[in-house]
């Protein structure tokens, strides 16, 4: 029901926002002579910001055409290599005689609320030395009910064929949320002595040990009762979209939860976009619309996978216990051997705390100490961990020194 009442307040804002966004237009292009009238900049301005406060945002193209590689421009084109219903595994392709060279990384991209080309400055880095695949989560009210259910295990097995279809030569890459089933999937795959593996796991800012430095996020996860959440939070995806009828956490209600969590930081961004927009400072307002095109565009996620993660990584920390199990097997860390782990997190993170990552070290105790490394950002938020100028400039090429010194 609650789903429904959000589609029917989308159709009622739909008008106001197609009238705001046109109203823009009418103040702003140099053409309309309302353009000159005493008020014009401040009606634009105001017109736009309802506009994008109303309007729906559908998942951002990626916009990755072209690197540098070798300090020549080098076209880039975005291939499917492998399609599952619930996932698209993407390679960014390099026309350059040397991409067949360069290690192959594969990027896991959260499945948490935002679609993957929230790593898009992530991937954007990785692009002049690496050859990147990234697993581009699908929204699941796109998915027929046909599909069947979509657990924290079959994540698990989603990254396992991924690493097996690009073979030995890989390096794992994972963010925030993805750490835990990327480590379990290479667990799995060491006690079955599996004769793919990974060159090497990169943990970043991930929930692998919740019970270290938590967080406000992990404190709602333990204070909840799991019916809490799925009373609460789990709603049928409508009749209107592929995904009829399907369990879903519903991204208009992630969306809330994240603006909540900062609900002064989002509306002082909004005011000085107003400003902006009046004094005319073109790349700032630009900069905020880039931000929250990607920031408001959101997924829904399956029921089974989020109510997973809630009680097995949260309230249950079975992966740290070693009392996690996919399909009957036994998920243990100790078992890799030979695959080297670099942990990495960021000193500010409110969202995955201190030590939570790097408790990966510990896990994987069979894996020699020099090919272990752990980095801790210094004031480094989350988001500054895998974007923004501490991401460029510090941590991809502690990265990009990793992989190459495990090739």
């Amino acid at each position: 029901m609650l789903y429904d009442l959000h589609e029917l307040q989308r159709s009622f804002l739909a008008p106001l926002a197609a009238f705001t966004g046109t109203g823009s237009q009418w103040f702003s292009n140099p053409y309309s002579p309302l353009a000159y009238t005493p008020l014009s900049r401040q009606l634009a301005a105001a017109s736009e910001l309802v506009h994008r406060i109303g309007k729906d945002y559908e998942k951002p193209a990626w916009g990755l055409d072209e690197t540098q590689i070798d300090g020549q421009t080098v076209a880039v084109q975005e291939v499917e290599h492998l399609s599952k219903p619930f996932c698209r595994l993407i390679h960014f392709k390099r026309d350059h005689p040397k991409a067949d060279q360069d290690p192959t990384i594969l990027l896991v991209a959260p499945l948490s609320g935002h679609h993957a080309t929230l790593l898009r400055e992530t991937v954007r880095a990785l692009l002049p030395d690496h050859s990147v695949y990234v697993t581009d989560w699908i929204d699941a009210r796109m998915v027929p009910r046909s599909a069947g259910p979509f657990h924290l295990d079959d994540y698990v097995l989603y990254v396992q064929e991924f690493i097996q279809a690009l073979g030995p030569k890989v390096h794992v890459m994972s963010v925030c949320q993805p750490t835990v089933p990327v480590l379990a999937a290479v667990s799995l795959m060491a006690s079955r002595r599996s004769a793919v593996m990974p060159r090497s796991m990169i943990m970043m800012g991930g929930p692998i040990d919740t019970r270290q430095s938590p967080t406000e996020v992990n404190r709602l996860a333990t204070t909840k009762s799991y019916s809490w959440f799925e009373n609460n939070l789990i709603h049928r995806v409508p009749t209107k979209y592929p995904g009829a009828h399907r369990r879903v956490y519903p991204g208009f209600l992630q969306h809330a939860g994240f603006v909540a969590m900062n609900p002064d930081r989002h509306v002082s961004s909004h005011y000085d976009f107003y400003q902006h927009l009046i004094k005319g400072d073109d790349d700032d307002a630009q900069a905020h619309r880039r931000f929250y095109d990607e920031y408001n565009a959101v997924l829904d996620m399956p029921a089974e996978f989020y109510l997973d993660t809630i009680r097995i990584v949260f309230q249950e920390h079975r992966l740290p216990k070693g009392q996690w199990h996919v399909h009957g097997e036994q998920v243990r860390p100790q078992d890799i051997d030979g695959v080297a782990l670099f942990t990495i997190e960021g000193e500010l993170d409110d969202i995955s705390g201190q030590g939570q990552t790097h408790s990966a070290q510990g896990l994987c105790s069979k894996i020699a100490p020099e090919l272990k490394q752990q980095f801790t950002a210094p004031n480094c938020g989350h988001y500054g961990i895998f974007s923004g100028s501490r991401w460029r400039t510090l941590i991809c090429p502690k990265i990009r020194d990793f992989i190459r010194q495990h090739n």
